[in-house]
């Protein structure tokens, strides 16, 4: 094996509880995106055009589909004789298997894969996050400091800081403190979740990590602060561009109806930074003369004779004549039936949604704090003359004219 400058690990294990229905039959990396996406395909393909082509990508929840999806990896240019992209399931050792405990306990038990390509870097990186960035460049700052660990860092807003994982710095960007969701936060540098590690500083904290019994496990709760309580010079590499963690049903809606607004910066057509995608290739879509479409976005295959008002609209979708969808997700091989009313909502895989049905609705000044997306989940359908309202999680059919 020839010995690599630096290889990626990308955490992709995670259930995502959080997106619920969504993620109950696929790992929260594979969910669709941006009419012909997957999550995935962003840190993937920010990897293939940095330069940097070996990835071990981390698998643990419902893994299937994303192996399927993720293949060779010949769709990401990833299908490579030294290198390339790897599936990393939990394995059983000696000593019995072993779900990976957290963060930093699946990259220890990957460690012979990384040692295989005896790399000076280690690059992290997490499966479930929209974002185009350049990682040779951070990795050149990481060099020229001679940090070492370099997290990437977002200035967030002051009053959403307390979300986040919150990087303390000095004025020459050197950390001291890491706080995990702090209630007074002290700075508006939130960590990204993305580490670029010198091998083997990483390989000698894992292992003590390892080694201890009242760990959890974790980079940011456990490595992190192991580094700086013995001084490692740490430093954070300030990006500034798009980025969104889509660990909510909310998010996953907003991020997906970003792409729908001119004034924020996601152009998924730069031909200088392209996303890669392993759809198959569909027949056009057809949009009918009874159509009315504003601002949407409408992927191969779709069939489009109602109306469609901000929402995107992933491959093989059937609007029918007389039906609406407006500030909606519906994903791949759905249906929308004549009359058939789609609004606030994300309509996953091969639902079907029947006549006169109601799905969702808008908020208005008046609506309450129980207001929410509605989320119909893969392959479920929707009676007709069925209503279904505001901030549902639907697991079952709904049956004709029933109300929810």
């Amino acid at each position: 094996m020839n010995s690599k400058k630096c290889i990626a690990m990308l955490l992709a294990g995670g259930q995502g509880s959080r997106l619920g229905v969504l993620t109950s039959k696929i790992a929260k990396p594979a969910v669709p995106y941006g009419g012909k996406y997957r999550i995935i395909d962003f840190p993937l393909s920010n990897c293939v055009n940095s330069g940097i082509d070996t990835v071990g990508i981390l698998t643990q929840y419902k893994p299937l589909e994303l192996n399927d999806y993720i293949g060779s990896g010949k769709t990401w240019d990833l299908d490579r004789l030294n290198g390339g992209v790897h599936i990393l399931p939990p394995y059983q050792g000696q000593h019995g298997g072993d779900w990976y405990k957290g963060t930093a306990n699946a990259i220890y038990q990957n460690m012979e894969f990384i040692e295989r390509y005896d790399p000076e870097y280690v690059l992290i990186l997490s499966g479930d996050h929209i974002y185009k960035m350049d990682y040779s460049k951070m990795l050149n700052e990481h060099i020229k400091s001679e940090a070492a660990c370099t997290i990437a860092v977002l200035e967030v807003p002051d009053e959403e800081a307390s979300r986040f994982g919150i990087m303390n710095t000095r004025a020459d960007g050197s950390i001291y403190e890491f706080e995990e969701k702090p209630k007074n936060p002290k700075s508006n540098l939130a960590s990204m979740g993305i580490y670029i590690f010198n091998w083997s500083k990483l390989r000698k904290y894992l292992t003590e990590d390892e080694n201890n019994p009242d760990s959890s496990n974790d980079f940011g709760k456990n490595i992190i602060p192991a580094m700086l309580n013995n001084n490692e010079l740490l430093r954070v590499y300030r990006f500034n561009d798009y980025w969104k963690d889509v660990g909510t049903v909310d998010s996953l809606w907003e991020a997906n109806l970003d792409l729908l607004n001119p004034k924020i910066d996601l152009d998924l057509s730069d031909k200088n930074w392209r996303i890669y995608s392993r759809t198959a290739s569909m027949p056009p879509q057809y949009v009918s003369d009874t159509a009315q479409v504003e601002n949407s976005l409408i992927t191969d295959g779709c069939e489009i004779s109602g109306k469609l008002d901000y929402s995107v609209l992933f491959e093989n979708v059937t609007v029918e004549e007389g039906a609406a969808v407006e500030y909606s997700l519906v994903m791949p091989g759905a249906v929308v039936k004549k009359g058939a009313v789609v609004r606030y909502s994300i309509i996953a895989e091969n639902v079907v949604v029947g006549e006169n049905a109601s799905v969702g609705t808008e908020p208005t000044p008046d609506s309450d704090a129980n207001w929410g997306i509605t989320v119909i989940g893969d392959g479920l359908t929707v009676g007709k003359n069925a209503a279904v309202g505001p901030n549902k999680m639907i697991t079952e059919n709904i049956k004709e004219g029933e109300k929810i």
